[in-house]
């Protein structure tokens, strides 16, 4: 675990503990229940190639700190991009006036906690040669290129940050994390005797080193799968319209549960009663054989970390357990109003926002059904295999989702692909009607975005193959 006098935050900028300890002295001078601070020192790089050229290649730093001050439902929240010691006092007193209110902190003595240790990558991909990174988006250009005549138009983007995080708190609590993160993406496109051009998309990444690029999910690797599912859209029909039973795929296919009931579960939407799924827990919200997990603490993924963004260590949280609704994901300031169990799930985009309850790693567990099994169990179906965009209503819970790949079945089996295929339904709804889990369980490539009030943070979703018995099926056909 790195020490507070090694972090970046003491050696080059001169924050000692008591600065700290000043400075929340300040955050809660005109009253509150709690303060935190948060400090961050951020180092992006970003290169981008198409057509076979490279068309964009940046790198950046950015740093600050965000002050927050809770008081009652009240919350002041200020930040500086200017890490000097007045720039730091002067957000600290204005957060203070935004929340003043009743109670004053007593004496601080901050610890630093002890953390997980999930992804020990010593060189993080953006402090390699920039050569190397470049050389990535390059080969995954070539092989795309290589892999069939048809394939016209190649995109690749390779993108990477270290994240230096403190956290300190009127709880007596300082954290520090080095957060390394790493994607690269493919995209192309294919056209068979002057059809219609089908597009295929592929990436990964997660907290890893550059070596997981060069040995282990390689350019060659997502540019193969990116070429794969365009070239199989080529031969692709028209979705018919209609409820019918839909089957989806192992991995990616998560997202759908991370959209259509993840978001429902967090809990600022829950105490404010404006989630589907508000004042439900105990009660039977899915099929018996769905178990949902949020999990912050699997090793190297794209969602986890060691501790949150309000300094808490990330936890393995279950949510839906046989059906049945077990809690919500809690920040500080929600876990405070509704006596709800801390799950370490305050997450913020950087200094400038305030944290929120957000998802890390959603995904359900594995049943036992072979995956063969299930899609021959379907007379009549679709089979998803990728999904591109969606859109959710969290109130409602109802959600729209389009599909980038995926197939009809007919009479157990996998037939032709299908373009345009939209999934039209409802989040609580669909998990009701899961008639089969398969023992594939299998996360995402290391992608996933989420976004929310304006906030944008990496994340991770999965799932096993599941049937589910009834979806409307929005197509063309």
């Amino acid at each position: 675990m790195m020490q507070f006098t090694e972090s970046i935050f003491a050696t080059r900028f001169n924050i000692t503990q008591p600065d700290l300890e000043a400075y929340l002295y300040e955050a809660m001078s005109q009253g509150g229940d709690y303060a935190d601070l948060y400090f961050e020192y951020l180092l992006t790089s970003s290169i981008s190639i198409d057509e076979s050229m490279v068309k964009s290649a940046a790198q950046g730093v950015s740093m600050g700190v965000g002050v927050r001050v809770i008081a009652g439902e009240r919350t002041g929240y200020a930040y500086s991009n200017d890490l000097a010691p007045e720039k730091i006092h002067k957000a600290a007193g204005v957060a203070a006036h935004i929340a003043a209110g009743p109670g004053k902190t007593g004496k601080l003595d901050l610890n630093q906690a002890v953390r997980h240790n999930l992804y020990p990558v010593v060189t993080a991909p953006t402090e390699t040669a920039f050569s190397e990174r470049v050389e990535l988006v390059k080969r995954a250009d070539r092989s795309a290129r290589a892999f069939d005549s048809r394939i016209f138009q190649v995109q690749a983007v390779y993108a990477d940050n270290l994240r230096e995080v403190m956290v300190a708190t009127t709880e007596d609590l300082l954290t520090l994390d080095r957060q390394p993160l790493a994607r690269l993406g493919v995209s192309v496109l294919a056209r068979d005797n002057g059809g219609q051009p089908q597009r295929g998309h592929a990436g990964g990444g997660g907290r890893v080193d550059l070596d997981f690029f060069l040995k282990e999910k390689t350019p060659e690797h997502f540019a193969a799968e990116a070429a794969r599912e365009a070239l199989a859209m080529l031969a692709a029909v028209d979705a018919p319209a209609g409820e019918t039973i839909v089957v989806l795929g192992p991995g990616w296919p998560g997202i759908l549960l991370h959209e259509a009931v993840g978001h429902g579960l967090e809990a600022d939407f829950n105490r404010k009663g404006v989630s589907a799924f508000s004042g439900r827990i105990g009660q039977k919200v899915a099929s018996e054989l769905c178990t949902v997990i949020d999990d912050g603490t699997i090793g190297s993924r794209r969602g986890s970390l060691n501790v949150d963004d309000e300094g808490q260590p990330t936890q393995r949280n279950v949510l839906i357990e046989n059906g049945v609704l077990r809690g919500y994901l809690q920040d500080k300031l929600s876990s405070t109003l509704t006596g709800g169990p801390s799950t370490g799930s305050g997450r913020r985009e950087g200094y400038a926002y305030i944290p929120m309850p957000r998802m890390t790693n959603t995904f359900m567990l594995a049943g036992d059904d072979e995956p063969e099994d299930i899609i021959r169990s379907v007379p009549k179906g679709l089979y998803c295999k990728n999904f591109g965009g969606g859109q959710v209503d969290i109130t409602s819970g109802n959600f729209v989702f389009s599909a980038s790949e995926s197939y009809l079945i007919e009479d157990g089996r996998l037939t032709r692909p299908v373009r345009n295929a939209t999934l039209i339904g409802n989040g609580p709804a669909a998990l009701q009607y899961v008639s089969r889990v398969g023992n594939d369980l299998r996360l995402d490539e290391g992608i996933g975005v989420c976004g929310k009030n304006g906030q944008s943070v990496p994340v991770g979703v999965g799932i096993p193959t599941i049937r589910i018995d009834r979806m409307t099926v929005g197509g063309t056909a």
